[in-house]
């Protein structure tokens, strides 16, 4: 009698850890979009990714994981009976693959990267999308999307299986599927009140960098945690998250310098997340120095893809086309140019630069523009549907006054002299009798001098 499979308890135990820091990245990615945000929508901006790890949580439990990884049934999708959430499988001998780890921890480590791909898609629709709204197309897009596109890279179905497009850890299946849905949803809503005149710039920038820095932290468990056990490598992945991540950083700020005389730490931030975005698909298919010069590419360039948007008249907010879309892009093709067998034995086609001309490099490009279209199609038919019935977007007096009163009744930051001493605006002298300014005249509301 054949003996029964026993659990790994040293690739259980990394998993366990990669899925918690996975999960950190979606309330990581709420600071980041919160501190680029405007402060009268901070808490909408976080809300929307908050509301991701609810209600994708149910969605993965009871339907999208046997979608995305039950057995293929037609190159789209899983068997759609095998691992529904009603149904008892954890067994002792109910492991994923040869593994060694328990079916429920590889099921929430892939639930994170569900959370999250949905999470990203908000930062383009800021300041004027209602939360309902928002929660009925997150439901559709999930479902109708994200769930089906990563059975097609990674559970068996066409696009990984068929086609042979390599995507260790999310260059197509999410950061391109979140901004091809981005650019629809940016134009289903249009721009916001007052865009692109009137200013727009971050609230909080060490937010931003806060956000930036537990994304980076939560990434290394979303890319080197990918291999599901603890080996070279998971270590190669490790260290080509870290390297590309540090190159794009610089690359981003070069540009930054070189085109408005001074570089940022919301830069730098953003600078890190092209990277990590670039490096997702690649990790563990490229040498250490190839992910270097990848990074240098990746950060340069959607610094300077940011401006497509107002070339084009789209009002992406936080810049998800510029960041996500682009870097995946380019991280999906850069394993057809640079992507080699000695890195990796599930390279069967060597990159350009490696002598094996451009089959990899067709079929990565093949497998971008299969996602971006499904991603862009669904995700604009799911926004004129719900404009046309619910409504998706906010009123204009919504917007001006404050989406975060209006569609939540609460505030990021009381600024409100009415009661007590006014916090940190009396201490700095804003707004308060003592003031040299009120000295000479009535002080003025705080409204009045502080900008959202």
């Amino acid at each position: 009698m054949p003996e029964a499979p026993t659990i790994d308890t040293g690739n259980t135990a990394w998993l366990l850890i990669s899925s918690a820091i996975v999960l950190l990245m979606t309330p990581g990615l709420a600071l980041f979009y919160g501190g680029l945000n405007r402060s009268k929508g901070v808490l909408n901006m976080m809300m929307m990714s908050f509301s991701a790890i609810g209600l994708v949580s149910i969605l993965w439990l009871f339907y999208g994981f046997t979608v995305a990884f039950g057995d293929d049934q037609n190159g789209i999708w899983g068997d759609l009976g095998q691992y529904v959430g009603t149904k008892t499988f954890m067994a002792e001998t109910d492991l994923w693959g040869e593994t060694g780890i328990p079916l429920y921890v590889f099921m929430a480590f892939q639930m994170m990267f569900a959370i999250i791909t949905v999470a990203l898609i908000s930062g383009a629709i800021s300041d004027r999308a209602k939360f309902s709204g928002w929660l009925v197309f997150a439901f559709g897009w999930a479902t109708l999307v994200y769930f089906p596109v990563a059975h097609m890279v990674w559970g068996g179905g066409f696009i990984g299986a068929g086609l042979g497009a390599l995507d260790f850890a999310g260059g197509t299946a999410v950061h391109i599927n979140a901004g091809a849905a981005a650019l629809a949803l940016a134009i289903v809503l249009g721009r916001r009140v007052g865009w692109p005149k009137e200013s727009m710039k971050p609230h909080n920038v060490p937010m931003v960098a806060l956000g930036a820095g537990l994304l980076w932290f939560g990434w290394f468990g979303f890319n080197a945690g990918s291999e599901l056990t603890a080996d070279a490598t998971t270590a190669i992945a490790f260290m080509n998250t870290q390297v590309c991540t540090a190159a794009a950083v610089l690359g981003w700020i070069i540009v930054e310098w070189l085109r408005n005389g001074k570089p940022t730490l919301v830069g730098a931030s953003s600078g890190a997340i092209a990277g990590l975005v670039a490096i997702t698909p690649a990790c563990a298919f490229v040498a250490p120095w190839a992910a270097v010069v990848l990074g240098l590419v990746a950060g340069a360039v959607c610094a300077l893809a940011v401006s497509l948007k107002y070339a084009l008249g789209y009002d992406d907010s936080l810049d998800v086309v510029g960041v996500h879309f682009v870097g995946g892009w380019i991280g999906c093709l850069w394993i057809g140019l640079f992507g080699t067998s000695t890195v990796s034995s599930l390279v069967e086609n060597e990159g350009l630069f490696y002598g094996g001309g451009v089959t990899q490099l067709g079929i990565q490009a093949l497998s971008a523009l299969i996602v971006t279209a499904i991603s862009f199609v669904i995700a604009l038919g799911l926004g004129f549907l719900i404009e046309k019935t619910i409504g998706f977007r906010t009123s204009a007096e919504a917007e001006v006054e404050g989406i975060d009163i209006a569609e939540h009744a609460e505030s990021g930051y009381d600024l409100s002299t009415a009661t007590g001493g006014g916090g940190a605006f009396a201490m700095a002298g804003i707004g308060s009798p003592n003031s040299s300014t009120a000295a000479d005249e009535p002080a003025a509301p705080v409204s009045e001098k502080v900008a959202g």
